[in-house]
């Protein structure tokens, strides 16, 4: 369940769509970008996109263009064969049936998601290694939030692409000089 965000507390950040194809976030009064909304839908933060002439809710439809741009920008997660079977169950007489299904499936497994990787961390550090696979996971973890912008940053401020590397090359440097480290003690 997408948590509510308006200035009220009780309903979506309205967003408005112009005919030029610019965002306006009503809540912040500041135009937006699509990887901003996509943002928001990662934090679960829920929000309604309208046609700023016509009031249309057409959340859909962006929600449709950012898994375009996403797919379209090397970060495919929708395999083909299930593109083809998506496309071949419209005008199906089941079609009415699977969007219930592919938001119960979704639904479950973000449930489940936090809980298997828990689990798999737990499986992975337990070992001989256990030390070295916790800081790989971290390391992980700190590249993936070094990769993915903030809500800050998506308001206005975009990380330049350089300093991002840079960081993770220092990550880097620093995580190589601490296996190195520890290789140099189990060595003496």
């Amino acid at each position: 369940m997408a948590r509510t965000a308006n200035k009220n507390g009780d309903g979506p950040i309205i967003i408005k769509k112009y005919a030029n194809r610019r965002l306006y976030n009503t809540q912040s009064s500041k135009y937006i970008t699509l990887d901003f909304l996509a943002e928001l839908t990662r934090k679960d933060i829920d929000f309604k996109v309208l046609d700023a002439k016509t009031n249309e809710d057409i959340t859909h439809g962006v929600l449709t263009q950012i898994i375009m741009d996403e797919e379209n920008s090397g970060q495919q997660m929708l395999p083909v064969g299930f593109l083809k079977q998506l496309i071949a169950m419209y005008g199906d007489s089941m079609q009415g049936m699977v969007p219930q299904f592919l938001e119960t499936s979704m639904d479950n497994f973000r449930k489940n998601q936090r809980q298997v990787q828990e689990v798999i961390e737990t499986a992975i550090t337990s070992g001989p290694f256990g030390h070295l696979a916790k800081q790989n996971i971290e390391f992980m973890r700190s590249a993936r939030e070094a990769l993915m912008p903030n809500l800050g940053n998506l308001a206005g401020k975009k990380p330049e692409r350089d300093e991002t590397v840079a960081e993770l090359k220092q990550q880097i440097a620093a995580l190589q000089a601490q296996i190195d480290k520890m290789a140099a003690d189990r060595a003496s």
